[in-house]
């Protein structure tokens, strides 16, 4: 690169004197350059001034500009102001509030003005300006004089950089001059003309012509405001029927809190049927406040309900007016994993199997046949697996099985040689640990893991209390879309003869509360011998085996031929142990020796209290004789024609049912278990001791009358399976055209009826959760998970590998 350096005059000179020997061809090369650079400094010169004198016109043209703009503003102001409207008239006060945005402005533009239009603009324009300008007047014979001195040194190098430096300018001149000129020519000189500010005064004459009326019109029917609108009524959509909805008053508010709030009223001591009359109360009080509400109204509501309006389709009716929706709970998983068929499915759970011949293994045996005799559903029987040490306790004749599958063998035996029919249904069975002190079998782990979730669908708990009061596992009715328990034992009328059986039995009544609540959607109790449970409806939903039916028709058949059908006096079959009766059975004999004279009875049964009942018996030496246990439709007991069952613990005795099918009289206390049966003219139903004798005598002196069709009907597994379905609003379910899909539980209003079930199952499952509490209260040892042998004969994963998860 060129060093340059500037050298006095002097100097020059001096230098200029040694140069003048210089050969001819120097002295000329140095004439052409100093030439050329001359004309390019003057070049530059002419077009720098021509850019100044340029920008001192835009300036001037700016600042017109905005003096014209100002003034114009002020004027259209003024003028709008006096001529569109006079002045006090309503649309003055109007015009002038929607053009106050125009006057906004006016102090933007007269600061506008006013700093454009300041001389200190062009003073800095030009001081920027000046220095470039005052460099153009430098002393060109100095330039010249360096240039030679440079070009002795490097002639060509010199010349090279300074035909770089001008090719530069020359491009930045050219681009600088081509910017003014374009905008010179959109603006033809002016600003004034420029097209953003010709645009801005055809609008604002535009708006000066159009009045306040036009402007707001054509707002209102822009498109903006259409969808806005369109946007509203989408989000709320309000029917003539929800304007005519009265909002609910005092006295409603009052009975709904009542309503929601029977769990914890149930639970203090105040029952069902009080809160009932308080609601009935409240509604009355309602009633005779309809004067508030139209006459058509009024009339409507009277008419729906006696004592003013149903408390439940008036709340339904005031939410459905306001569009509100409650979907979900606090506790509960309402979404439910669909079912891959178009079948509903069914599991029934109980808590004992055969060949133990018991109520809670038969009966829902018959109901597993019966219900799968349908094809809208397919069934699965649930039961207790034993190990073989636990079988040999229970079930009879010392009779054990090897594995499921041979259990499995002998029930679907058992059970077609009854029914007359192949039951089309799955088995499948659960842990279970026996109790030598509660006498019963207790599940071990979760039984609803052993119900695949593809046949998780409804759930039907033989026994719920019995199955869930050491229940540590899923909750049923999150599992399960439908839970139905069936109450089969009245557990309070055992546990009172018990040692300190009254505070027993004030807890168990709690606790049987607590787990109907938290594990089921709807209990049915077979008779009002139970204890009153929530969510709990009365109807005897058993029938007898069709073998008895068949007796009873044989027997028929007989008589109506003249023959003698009975030939034996009376009988008692039950288990042997105190609470199924003997208690009542040996007071009554005892008490009323004399009178029933050479009454004699027979006794069929086995069990643990056999010893100590013929021992009371042989104690007050009465005419009872003890025979062995035998099926109730043995031959041997046909040709009895009077059935005694003085029991007062049982909730629907099975044996009285079965007597009435075989067309025997029947002799039975005037209790809620039997309430059932009153309606055959054959039942004989006694309420003091005295009038006991009276019904046996009549009973051993008179011939029983045959069933009649209906009443045999009545008496069916067919007749009972439809009151089930009936009761557990399983007839609904299966036929509300879901196509097999799970029902999506949905509520109006958040449930505290669920909220408070969710929070029992949780707390339940916490409790049982802890081996302590559960042996404190009870519980069989080793029965919170299965055991060994338990995976052993059912195939299943250990529990320390796999736990039940409980999900909420």
């Amino acid at each position: 690169m060129v060093k340059e350096t500037l050298i006095p005059p002097s100097s020059t000179s001096m230098a200029t004197g040694t140069a003048t020997s210089s050969s001819l061809s120097m002295t000329l090369s140095s004439t052409n350059a100093l030439s050329f650079l001359s004309k390019g400094w003057r070049e530059v010169w002419d077009s720098a001034d021509a850019d100044l004198q340029l920008m001192r016109d835009r300036a001037n043209s700016v600042k017109n500009l905005a003096s014209t703009f100002d003034r114009e503003i002020e004027n259209f102001l003024n003028n709008s102001a006096r001529s569109a409207f006079p002045v006090g008239s309503p649309s003055a006060s109007s015009f002038s509030s929607e053009i106050g945005i125009m006057k906004k402005l006016q102090p933007k533009i007269s600061e506008f003005r006013r700093v454009y239009s300041a001389p200190e603009i062009s003073r800095k324009v030009m001081e920027r300006w000046g220095p470039a300008r005052a460099k153009l007047g430098m002393d060109l014979s100095a330039i010249k004089k360096a240039i030679v001195s440079e070009m002795e040194l490097d002639e060509r190098q010199g010349v090279l950089e300074m035909d770089r430096l001008r090719r530069r300018r020359n491009s930045d001149r050219v681009r600088f001059t081509e910017f003014f000129a374009e905008a010179e020519r959109d603006g033809e000189g002016n600003f004034g003309d420029w097209e953003p500010i010709r645009s801005l005064k055809t609008r604002f004459k535009e708006f000066e012509k159009r009045s306040s009326l036009e402007i707001l019109s054509g707002f209102k029917n822009s498109e903006f405001v259409e969808k806005l609108k369109t946007s509203f009524k989408s989000i709320y959509k309000e029917t003539d029927e929800a304007k005519d909805v009265p909002p609910l008053d005092v006295p409603e508010l009052l009975a709904c809190l009542v309503r929601q709030s029977e769990p914890f009223l149930d639970q203090i001591g105040v029952r069902k049927d009080m809160c009932d009359r308080i609601v009935e109360s409240l509604c009355k009080c309602k009633s005779q406040h309809l004067w508030r509400l139209p006459s058509a109204q009024a009339s409507d509501l009277i008419e729906n309900d006696n004592h003013g309006v149903d408390l439940d389709m008036r709340i339904a009716s005031v939410l459905q007016s306001t569009g509100h929706h409650y979907d979900g709970g606090f506790w509960t998983d309402f979404v439910k994993p669909e079912t891959s068929e178009n079948k509903r499915h069914v599991a029934i759970v109980t808590t004992a199997s055969l060949p133990w011949m018991t109520g809670t293994a038969v009966n829902p045996l018959f109901r597993a046949a019966y219900l799968a005799k349908s094809a809208k559903q397919s069934v699965t029987l649930v039961v207790p697996w034993l190990c073989e040490s636990d079988q040999e306790i229970v079930y009879p004749n010392n009779l054990t099985f090897s594995s499921p599958e041979e259990q499995e063998s002998y029930i679907r035996k058992w059970l077609e040689e009854r029914i007359g029919f192949k039951a089309d249904f799955k088995i499948s069975f659960y842990p279970g640990k026996f109790s030598k002190e509660r006498r019963s079998i207790f599940p071990a782990g979760d039984t609803s893991q052993f119900i695949s979730s593809k046949d998780a669908d409804i759930a039907i708990l033989e026994e719920p209390e019995h199955l869930n009061w050491y229940h540590h596992g899923k909750r049923w009715t999150d599992k399960f879309n439908h839970v139905v328990g069936i109450v089969h034992t009245n557990y309070l009328e055992y546990i009172k003869r018990e040692k300190n059986g009254a505070l027993q039995a004030f807890f168990v009544n709690h606790v049987n509360n607590w787990v109907t609540r938290a594990y089921c959607d709807k209990v049915l109790r077979l008779s009002g011998a139970t204890q009153d449970l929530p969510k709990s409806v009365v109807c005897n939903v058993h029938g007898v085996n069709p073998k008895f039916l068949l007796i009873g028709g044989k027997i028929a058949e007989e008589r109506s031929r003249g023959e003698q059908a009975f030939s034996k006096g009376a009988y008692f079959l039950g288990k042997m142990v105190w609470a199924k009766g003997y208690r009542e059975l040996i007071d009554l004999m005892a008490k009323h020796k004399s009178e029933l004279g050479s009454f004699n009875l027979d006794v069929y049964g086995n069990g643990e209290d056999a010893l100590e009942v013929q021992r009371a018996a042989k104690k007050h030496d009465l005419n009872l004789n003890f025979l062995k246990g035998r099926d109730h439709a043995d031959d041997a007991l046909h040709k009895y024609k009077v059935f005694i069952n003085p029991s007062i613990s049982d909730v629907l005795c099975t044996a009285t049912a079965e007597a009435l099918a075989m067309g025997k009289f029947v002799v039975c206390a005037d209790h809620p278990s039997n309430e059932f049966f009153r309606s055959f003219p054959n039942c004989l139903t006694y309420k003091t001791s005295e009038d006991f004798v009276s019904k046996v005598k009549e009973a051993m002196t008179k011939e029983p009358l045959p069933l009649t069709p209906e009443q045999m009907y009545n008496l069916s597994w067919e007749a009972a399976t439809q009151r089930f379905m009936e009761y557990s609003d399983l007839d609904k379910i299966l036929n509300d055209g879901d196509g097999g899909r799970r029902m999506r539980k949905s509520r109006s209003v958040p449930s505290f009826n669920e909220m408070v079930d969710g929070g029992l199952a949780f707390t339940h499952y916490v409790l049982t959760g802890n081996d302590f509490l559960r042996l404190c209260t009870g519980a069989t040892p080793r029965t919170k998970d299965y055991d060994k042998q338990h995976c052993k004969d059912l195939n299943l994963v250990p529990p320390h590998v796999h736990k039940p998860i409980f999900g909420w």
